[in-house]
């Protein structure tokens, strides 16, 4: 199973284009089809390394994980900065269509 993961796909096509300034708020199907070493979605394996430099509290979370059965999560149009978690297809089905009713609503489409 791929990481499928938005953020490095966002990482991917600031690197593509070489501008790591550009704001992304949407992450297009076509983003998806990129190719670079970091792209999720693409490759089999995640990188060895952050894209980013990671704050304290993600290495907190890393170190002393919770165990949970989620497989799935998307961002939460309710409560910024936080994430939905589904630990089935279909759960995350239903977050992901919540989350892009969401971002049609505030004409959000980059």
């Amino acid at each position: 199973m791929r990481l499928q993961a938005d953020p490095t796909v966002i990482y991917t096509i600031k690197e593509y284009y070489n501008n790591f300034d550009t704001i992304i708020r949407r992450v297009l199907y076509r983003d998806l089809k990129l190719n670079s070493k970091y792209n999720t979605y693409k490759i089999k394996r995640a990188r060895l390394g952050p894209i980013t430099m990671p704050d304290i509290s993600a290495i907190d979370a890393v170190l002393n994980y919770e165990r949970h059965k989620y497989l799935f999560m998307v961002a939460n149009p309710s409560n910024r900065g936080y994430h939905l978690f589904a630990s089935d297809l279909a759960g995350h089905n239903r977050n992901k269509k919540a989350y892009i009713r969401w971002i049609n609503s505030k004409g959000i489409y980059r």
